[in-house]
């Protein structure tokens, strides 16, 4: 496997995380403590905390998604650097101009019969 494969394995394994991460999250603030600690001062396990780890952790991902996707370019342009310098070097192309053009082109034979004047 190249190193750009596994880069995109990393990204598609990051971009999920990042989802489930996401969806986990209530935009109104109650999200996944509010479902188990009720609110308030009853709360049991540190469930409280909940809201501060999916801040975190989507932050947390996200860089690491920025980290991945430019890591993957460096590794992708290394792939391609020495295919890129054989084509502009012009090695292992074949040539399909003709090496000499004739100079004179042979006209095609025109009719001088009118063909509208027989009808």
């Amino acid at each position: 496997m190249s190193t750009f494969t596994i880069f995109l394995i990393l990204i598609i394994a990051v971009c999920f995380l990042l989802v489930l991460v996401i969806m986990v999250q209530n935009p109104k603030g109650g999200g996944l403590s509010s479902s188990f600690g009720g609110g308030g001062s009853q709360v049991v396990g540190g469930v409280k905390k909940t809201g501060d780890f999916l801040d975190k952790s989507t932050w947390i991902l996200s860089a690491l998604l920025i980290v991945l996707i430019l890591a993957s370019n460096i590794a992708l342009k290394g792939n391609f650097s020495d295919s890129e310098s054989k084509l502009l070097q012009g090695s292992d192309i074949e040539e399909t101009v003709p090496e000499a053009v004739p100079e004179e082109v042979p006209v095609a034979p025109t009719s001088t019969n009118n063909t509208s004047d027989s009808l």
